[in-house]
């Protein structure tokens, strides 16, 4: 009997050393266009833990995201830190980011954005510059998607490539 035992730990055991939970840090951005309310309109998927240390690193501050503890400002912390590492220029100059507020989903944070007063017909370049996280995950990827009209186009930022240039 024991040596079955054996025999089973030593086959089962090498196989638990391949199956350790892998992290992929990675977030997703949508831009889309309103041509109703000449707009671009931004959401923006993060995991819920990763932001929440990134907020608490970046801020020394504990969220407490999508708890009964969450801060009550924690919206000013959120609009803060996305306008300053989601930057955005359209036909070369900086535009203002509109926060609008949060949801969540299961075990994201979507937050979503804004920014008016676009003209689909004057457009001739989006820029977008994503380092949301890369401060303490090096490993970040962020996604972004862009759908203006018909065109649909997909960037993939890391650390050191953090911008996104779309030309019409």
């Amino acid at each position: 009997m024991k040596k079955i035992k054996k025999f089973i730990l030593i086959l089962i055991l090498p196989l638990f050393a391949f199956t350790t939970l892998h992290k992929f840090y990675v977030s997703v951005t949508n831009i889309n266009y309103s041509d109703q309310d000449k707009s671009l309109q931004i959401i923006s998927r993060i995991f819920i833990d990763d932001f929440e240390d990134t907020l608490e690193e970046r801020y020394q501050i504990k969220p407490k995201l999508m708890s009964d503890k969450e801060m009550p400002n924690i919206d000013l912390y959120i609009e803060r830190y996305l306008k300053h590492h989601l930057n955005v220029k359209v036909n070369n100059k900086k535009v203002d980011l509109k926060y609008l507020g949060k949801e969540y989903d299961n075990d994201v944070v979507k937050c979503y954005i804004e920014i008016e007063g676009i003209d689909a017909d004057a457009l001739k370049s989006i820029e977008v510059e994503n380092s949301l996280l890369f401060e303490l995950f090096e490993k970040q990827n962020n996604i972004v998607h862009f759908k203006i009209d018909d065109l649909r186009k997909s960037f993939s930022l890391i650390s050191g490539n953090d911008k996104a240039l779309l030309n019409f």
